[in-house]
């Protein structure tokens, strides 16, 4: 399986979350602990999330 960060993510690579396509679903993982758990999330799940981002849902004041 192939882990994908943004493109915008820090040039070490750490502190990232990753996500990767499992065979049902978005896997997600953080950068630091590549053996950690994988959190699952459907595509309508991962798709919803990044439109809030879009939209500045999650922006810091």
């Amino acid at each position: 399986m192939k882990w994908c960060k943004a493109t915008r993510s820090s040039s070490n690579g750490e502190n990232c979350v990753e996500l990767a396509k499992l065979s049902n679903a978005i896997g997600a993982r953080d950068s630091k602990d590549p053996d950690g758990p994988i959190h699952a999330f459907s595509a309508v799940e991962v798709a919803a999330l990044f439109e809030d981002i879009r939209r500045g849902r999650y922006d810091v004041p």
